[in-house]
């Protein structure tokens, strides 16, 4: 379907709106909005704010007015159903000054897909074949509501797209981002994410400095993650420098401060870091654990560098059984090896230590054995999951052949300020027990 001529103006500028009372309720979580903003900020369009709206015909008039006032191009989600509360394209349409009406060949598909179901049509479904002037239908092959692209005279645009995510996405990424490209999306933008771990957030921020975190481009901001603090720098082209010359010059600054703390990249994981790890040396790993819950297991998942992870049936609670600081665990970390057939074998040990959690790692490799003691920020379920992360960095650090920096933490704690481990690394080079010694 052609697209109405419009005004050529740039859409740099975006406001995504997510509409319907479940949403500002609490029943549903708004996952669409997301999607979304990453797909725009991957091409360089600033999000400028994202809001949730109940379905009050008046709340969704006025946050389309305000987001078209501060924005080159609105999205909303949601609200085209065919209830009465469904108050999407009514809003649209009061915005716009136009009048909605039934289009017949929106009306004819809708027919049909009842038709061919032999399911009588209902008459409150025809409203999802109302369109406006301004509006081309954006099909939709998943469902009975099409969306709406609306032309603004100034050139902006408004996209509305159904709520369920299984309709949403194909719609988005098949039909709307492409015109939208086509429409001048967006400008050059490059971004880079550094992933650390044995630092704090706050920490970060005080070594990279106030200069650096409020400049304008290119902008650096540090994220508390679950499994990592990440420093992601973000920049678009100046008149006579490229995105990426910006970004480089950035990343010189902060691996400067940081690269000692650095262990991924972007969208790296625990999992595919030690892969590669691993993959480097032609190895493979295998894993131990007592009282940690499972919480290394976990975070490695069905990674196919690991060949093997045992954990005891109390363990799996968190529980660790009334032998377990008995146990030896360079044993246990050279018999996981041998059982194997891997080539480093990790044991994990956490013990509840006041309001923190004490963790204790062994490594045998064919090289010997290390070992390290240190604390976990936080006790409980919350101790162990750090403690899989320990483990994790504390595997990393040895594979690359480097000591971990400062502290091994999984991350900062929830209030921002705390450390997140103290660490007493004991660098132990012996070589390995034999099994069953």
């Amino acid at each position: 379907m052609q697209l109405p001529h419009a005004p050529a103006r740039p859409l740099l500028t975006a406001v995504l709106l997510a509409v319907g009372s479940e949403l500002t309720t609490g029943e549903t979580r708004d996952t669409n909005s997301g999607d979304l903003a990453h797909s725009l900020a991957d091409a360089g369009v600033d999000v400028a704010w994202i809001a949730a709206l109940p379905d009050r015909l008046g709340a969704v008039t006025a946050a389309l007015s305000d987001a078209l006032a501060a924005a080159d191009f609105v999205t909303t989600t949601g609200g085209l159903g065919p209830t009465p509360d469904d108050l999407t394209r009514e809003a649209i349409a009061d915005v716009c000054g136009e009048q909605p009406a039934v289009d017949p060949e929106l009306e004819r598909w809708l027919r049909h897909l009842f038709e061919r179901r032999g399911i009588p049509f209902p008459e409150t479904n025809l409203k999802q074949a109302w369109l406006i002037p301004s509006s081309t239908a954006i099909p939709n092959d998943r469902g009975t509501a099409p969306g709406w692209w609306v032309d603004r005279p100034d050139g902006r645009v408004v996209v509305a797209l159904p709520g369920p995510p299984s309709e949403m996405r194909p719609m988005w990424q098949d039909w709307v981002l492409p015109r939208l490209r086509e429409r001048g999306l967006g400008q050059e933008r490059v971004t880079r994410t550094y992933r650390l771990t044995g630092i704090g957030e706050s920490a970060v921020a005080a070594l990279l400095g106030e200069p650096l975190l409020r400049a304008a481009n290119p902008i650096v901001a540090t994220y508390a993650r679950s499994e990592a603090v990440d420093v992601r720098i973000s920049a678009i082209a100046e008149a006579d420098r490229p995105a990426a010359a910006l970004v480089d010059e950035a990343e010189t600054v902060i691996l400067t401060a940081l690269g000692q703390y650095v262990w991924g990249r972007d969208d790296d994981t625990w999992a595919s870091v030690l892969g590669r790890d691993l993959a480097d040396l032609g190895w493979t790993a295998a894993l131990v654990e007592l009282g940690t819950g499972g919480a290394t297991t976990r975070l490695f998942g069905d990674a196919p560098w690991l060949k093997g992870a045992r954990t005891t049936a109390a363990d799996q609670r968190g529980e660790p059984g009334a032998d377990a600081p008995l146990l030896d665990l360079a044993n246990l970390s050279e018999q996981i090896r041998r059982e194997s057939g891997a080539s480093v074998g990790l044991a994990v040990r956490t013990a509840e230590s006041g309001v923190d959690t004490q963790v204790e790692l062994t490594l045998a490799s064919p090289s010997g054995v290390r070992e390290a003691n240190l604390t976990a920020f936080l006790g409980g379920a919350e101790g162990r999951r750090r403690a899989g992360i320990h483990a994790a960095a504390f595997l990393h650090f040895f594979l690359r052949g480097e000591a971990p920096a400062g502290e091994v933490p999984a991350g900062e704690a929830p209030a921002g300020e705390a450390p997140a481990g103290r660490t007493e690394i004991e660098k132990v080079s012996r070589p390995a027990p034999r099994s069953g010694q």
